[in-house]
C-alpha cells in the first residue's frame, strides 16, 4: 500500500465515475423533459384540432337545416363529447406537467453538486439558490401558474365547452336566452374554478418535494 498516495475521495475531489454519472443522468433529464413538453404539445394540438373540426362540422349543420331542430341535436351530441376530450387531455397534459416538474427539481438537484465540488462556477450560472434553479429552467410559480400551463389553458377552453353546452341545453328546453346566459354563467364559474383548483392542487403537490439534497433524510 502506497502510504503517499491521496485518493481523490481524500483530496476532496469527486470521482470521475461520479462526474460520468452525474452528467449522464442531467443529459437523460433533459430528454425526458423535452419529451413530456412534445407530449403535451401534441394532446393540446390534437383537442384544438377537435374542437376546431367539432365547430365547424356544428356550422355547417346550422346553414343546412337553419338552426333548426338537427341543429340543437348536432350541438348537444358534439359539445359534450368535445368537453370530455378536453377533461382526458387535461389530466393527461396536467400529469405532464407534474412529470416535468419533477424532472426540473431533480435537474435543480444536480446543479447543487455542481455548485457545491466547483463554487467558482457560480457567476456563470446565474444563481445558486435553489428555487432561483427553477426559475432558470422556466418554472416561475406563482398564484397565478396554472393558468400558463398547458393544462390551464385546456382547461378554460372545456369551460367555455360545458357553458355553450348548458347554454343550448336551457334553450333546447325552454327558449329562454336570458335563463340560458344566467345558467351559463354559473356553470362557467364553477366548471372553471372547480379544474383550476384541481390544477393548483396538483402543482402545490408536485412542488412540496424538497430541492435541496441535503433536506431528505437520511435512508
Amino acid at each position: 500500500m502506497d502510504g503517499e498516495r491521496t485518493s481523490p475521495e481524500a483530496a476532496g475531489e469527486p470521482r470521475a465515475s461520479a462526474i460520468s454519472f452525474i452528467t449522464t443522468e442531467h443529459f437523460t433529464l433533459q430528454g425526458a423533459r423535452s419529451s413530456t413538453i412534445a407530449e403535451s404539445t401534441g394532446r393540446a394540438s390534437m383537442f384544438l384540432a377537435s374542437v376546431s373540426g367539432g365547430l365547424v362540422a356544428w356550422g355547417l349543420v346550422a346553414t343546412a337545416t337553419r338552426a333548426g331542430g338537427g341543429f340543437f341535436a348536432f350541438g348537444l351530441v358534439l359539445l359534450p363529447t368535445l368537453a370530455f376530450v378536453g377533461l382526458v387531455t387535461l389530466e393527461r397534459t396536467l400529469q405532464s406537467g407534474i412529470e416535468d416538474l419533477g424532472y426540473a427539481r431533480r435537474i435543480a438537484r444536480l446543479r447543487a453538486y455542481y455548485f457545491d465540488n466547483a463554487p467558482e462556477l457560480a457567476p456563470y450560472l446565474l444563481s445558486v439558490e435553489p428555487e432561483a434553479r427553477l426559475r432558470v429552467q422556466g418554472l416561475i410559480g406563482g398564484l397565478f401558474q396554472q393558468f400558463r400551463t398547458i393544462a390551464g389553458m385546456i382547461g378554460v377552453i372545456t369551460a367555455v365547452l360545458a357553458v355553450a353546452e348548458a347554454g343550448l341545453a336551457v334553450i333546447a328546453a325552454f327558449d329562454a336566452p336570458v335563463v340560458s346566459f344566467a345558467v351559463g354563467g354559473v356553470v362557467a364559474f364553477g366548471a372553471l374554478f372547480a379544474m383550476m383548483r384541481y390544477i393548483g392542487n396538483a402543482w402545490s403537490r408536485g412542488a412540496a418535494d424538497p430541492i435541496n439534497p441535503y433536506d431528505f433524510p437520511d435512508p
